[in-house]
């Protein structure tokens, strides 16, 4: 039997801006949260990042603010201070990303409005997190890629550290927010309270490491930048083909690294001292490197994947999003979706992540013009009438 929603009767306010608050709080809609968005008169920055819609707001907004509802208070304004606190205090989960301490002085912080309401789970993201000798400090995602060590170890090794191309920072943390979130929840059912959960941008990077901390701690082993081979393991890389394309093909474990040597028509080196082993891979990656590119060098990409995939070895091309949008995979998956903007017009989006057999998420509308739902949200809430009294 179909249910509904995961989250659905569970009412989030986002004080978020740019990506990190508003990535969680979208996260949070898809599985059934109501999300009451709230803006700046001037609204969010990020409508004014990127490629622009005919109405002045970025496309990029519209899809990342999906499935919101839209709210404009100004809070310097006391009056509209007063009005957020209210809302707030109507809700389960309170999301934002201030830096440490500004909510507080407006009375808008976790200890004032759970002091109101102990079963209010409030979660905070910022740079630094809300302690420690940096809390203080500005945070941008490319500061915590930086600072949490995702840089370093990313990009050529005569080069500088590398940015990936997206806000990779910014969207772990907003994963990590919604893990606590639903975490918190769950506690929530069990004891009845709410609980403050901090989310700090550069330890969402420092967390997604892997080795490179026990591997320092234990071997004196500092990881450095290998451009697209893998730190650990082998062959691990992405190669050029015979028509022009780059072909990722991961052949690392023993077991495929034989069928892979076979398919190349060089069964010898499954057997070679020097390829025997992952270790002993890793050791002689670039003559490694070299054996599978003189193989790729020969094949256009569609006879290297039909070879790949009849010998049961992980390969895929380097799409790019024209690539993506054409491939039939994601299309049947739902992975490619559209949301009705303000004028119906359909506005490209990801399809919701995970998927739930039994309780489907949702994607609602595109975020569209500023204050759009500020009226009936404040109605349903009975603050309307207090308001024009």
């Amino acid at each position: 039997m179909i249910g509904k929603a995961p989250l659905d009767g569970i009412r989030v306010l986002e004080l978020g801006s740019s990506v990190a608050g508003p990535a969680a709080g979208r996260l949070l809609g898809d599985l059934g949260a109501e999300v009451f968005k709230i803006e700046p008169p001037e609204g969010d920055q990020l409508r004014t990042w990127g490629e622009l819609a005919p109405d002045g707001t970025s496309w990029w907004f519209k899809s990342h603010n999906r499935n919101k509802r839209l709210l404009s208070f100004d809070l310097r304004v006391p009056a509209d201070v007063a009005l957020v606190k209210k809302i707030a205090l109507s809700c389960d989960v309170v999301l934002e990303n201030f830096r440490p301490g500004w909510l507080a002085k407006k009375g808008l912080g976790a200890a004032s409005l759970r002091a109101v309401k102990p079963e209010l789970i409030y979660v905070s993201i910022s740079g630094f997190g809300q302690d420690g000798p940096y809390a203080s400090r500005p945070g941008y995602g490319n500061i915590a890629e930086s600072m949490g060590g995702l840089r370093y170890i990313s990009g050529d090794p005569q080069g500088p550290p590398m940015r990936l191309g997206i806000s990779i920072g910014d969207e772990l943390a907003g994963l990590h927010a919604v893990v606590g979130v639903l975490g918190a929840l769950v506690a929530r059912g069990r004891d009845g309270g709410g609980d403050a959960i901090d989310v700090s941008l550069v330890e969402s990077c420092f967390a997604l490491l892997e080795a490179t901390l026990p591997e320092y701690a234990h071997a004196g082993k500092i990881a450095r930048r290998m451009g697209n081979r893998y730190l650990r393991a082998a062959p691990s890389g992405v190669y050029p083909t015979r028509d022009g394309h780059w072909l990722a093909i991961g052949g690392n474990s023993q077991t495929i690294f034989r069928r892979l040597s076979a398919t190349m028509g060089k069964p010898q080196l499954a057997d070679d001292p020097k390829f025997a082993s992952n270790q002993a891979r890793m050791l002689n990656i670039a003559e490694l490197d070299e054996h599978i590119e003189q193989w790729t060098r020969t094949v256009d990409l569609p006879d290297a994947m039909s070879a790949l995939a009849a010998a049961e070895v992980p390969a895929g091309p380097a799409m790019s999003i024209a690539d993506i949008v054409a491939d039939p995979h994601f299309r049947a998956r739902g992975a490619i979706a559209s949301v009705p903007d303000d004028d119906d017009t359909p506005v490209a989006t990801y399809g919701p992540m995970p998927r739930f057999r039994e309780h489907p998420s949702q994607m609602g509308r595109a975020a569209g013009k500023i204050d759009r739902d500020r009226e009936a949200v404040l109605r349903e809430l009975g603050l309307l009438e207090e308001i024009n009294r």
